[in-house]
């Protein structure tokens, strides 16, 4: 078994940002495991790329046929979850797994790998900061919005559960930090 780095945030924190650099400075060292969703794809999105698009009767066929290492309806009817065949191909390459991952997806990963996993909590400076970077994406309709920040403040309850909580306020401090403890953490025995 390798390690595991785990990001979670509420929609809009950045954890995409952060990760995807993360990737770009230490190529050797991680790789992002791809989550499934039952989720449609948004412009520009592609299906391995971002997530692996199922139907949603695929997806509960692999769960049933234990497939997932986690898995969590994130919003009503919209399944997520961490496909086991993704892991094992990145542990099999020699590098640590990253996941961007739901509140829920990410403490489960932390649970089950304990010391092996480093899970950080991504979050905004505020609520309302978080709203007009949502609002900024222009991709929710003004109802899915107002779910997203509902589920962002529930999520944020949980954010003492995790090894550590960096506040995305300044991008530049944010990377350096996250940057910083992961690199900390790949080099502990």
């Amino acid at each position: 078994m390798g390690k595991l780095i785990i990001f979670s945030a509420p929609s809009g924190s950045g954890k995409t940002t952060v990760v995807k650099h993360l990737l770009s400075v230490m190529p050797d060292k991680m790789a992002f495991s791809v989550s499934a969703t039952t989720r449609k794809p948004r412009p520009g999105e592609e299906n391995g790329r971002e997530y692996h698009f199922l139907e949603f009767d695929d997806f509960e066929k692999r769960i049933e046929n234990n497939e997932f290492l986690e898995h969590e309806e994130v919003y009503a009817g919209v399944l997520y979850g961490t496909l086991w065949s993704e892991v094992h191909k990145i542990w099999d390459s020699g590098k640590a797994v990253v996941f961007d991952v739901d509140v829920q997806g990410g403490l489960n990963l932390k649970r089950r790998f304990k010391q092996d996993a480093l899970a950080i909590f991504l979050r905004p400076p505020s609520v309302e900061v978080l709203m007009e970077r949502l609002r900024k994406r222009s991709t929710e309709v003004e109802h899915h919005l107002q779910e997203r920040i509902a589920k962002a403040n529930h999520e944020l309850s949980f954010e003492n559960q995790y090894d550590v909580v960096v506040v995305n306020d300044v991008l530049e401090d944010t990377l350096k930090t996250c940057e910083k403890l992961v690199t900390d953490f790949l080099n502990k025995p």
